[in-house]
């Protein structure tokens, strides 16, 4: 297996130097990463799409995430991380489609993995139905969509679950339906501002 190299930077955002994907999360070092949040529009409503991460992965196999996201590793740009949403979602699409939310650092810890990213976060107005996804099964087993207005509630605590619709992919490769409440414990623990970040962000530009 090719060793994966990323950039790394101290708290300021500076650059420091080089180290291995995995080197980052054992020693905790800040490193750039691409998230593309898609959100669409349901009889008018604003929704959002989440990831039903795979349960192949070695971290947060299961739950809930952003709709594409990856390191950026450290020979690419920005405009590189568009690879993620192809590779994971089979959506073709350039990034000049992408509206920007910024630069959002945030941390993630747990035992043995500790997690300091500089995410370069951009949000994607999706057309596609679910019948468009092709998804990439190692990484993700499945994509679920809520209304906007319900996930501002659920990210904020106003809301204990949440209502989600969608589809999985079984081990055998048969797409089931899904359309269920879930609970603030089936989302990785990203922290809730990066959460309320992304919000306004798309709250600015969606209004």
């Amino acid at each position: 297996m090719i060793e994966e190299i990323v950039t790394t930077f101290d708290e300021q955002g500076n650059i420091t130097g080089t180290a291995s994907r995995d080197e980052v999360h054992r020693r905790g070092l800040w490193h750039e990463t691409f998230h593309c949040w898609f959100v669409g529009r349901q009889q008018g409503e604003l929704s959002i799409y989440l990831q039903l991460r795979s349960q192949q992965k070695r971290d947060y196999a299961g739950l809930l995430d952003i709709t594409a996201a990856g390191h950026l590793m450290a020979h690419e740009t920005v405009e590189d991380g568009v690879r993620e949403v192809q590779e994971e979602l089979g959506i073709p699409l350039a990034f000049a489609e992408l509206k920007p939310l910024g630069i959002i650092p945030y941390q993630m810890d747990s035992a043995g993995f500790i997690d300091r990213e500089r995410a370069h976060v951009f949000v994607y107005e999706n057309s596609h139905d679910f019948s468009d996804f092709i998804l990439q099964q190692e990484e993700v087993a499945g994509i679920v969509q809520a209304r906007f207005a319900d996930f501002r509630s659920f990210i904020t605590g106003a809301s204990r679950s949440l209502h989600v619709n969608g589809f999985r992919v079984t081990g055998s490769g048969e797409q089931v339906e899904i359309d269920e409440q879930v609970e603030f414990s089936q989302l990785v623990p990203h922290e809730r501002d990066y959460f309320v970040r992304v919000i306004e962000g798309i709250e600015a530009i969606y209004g």
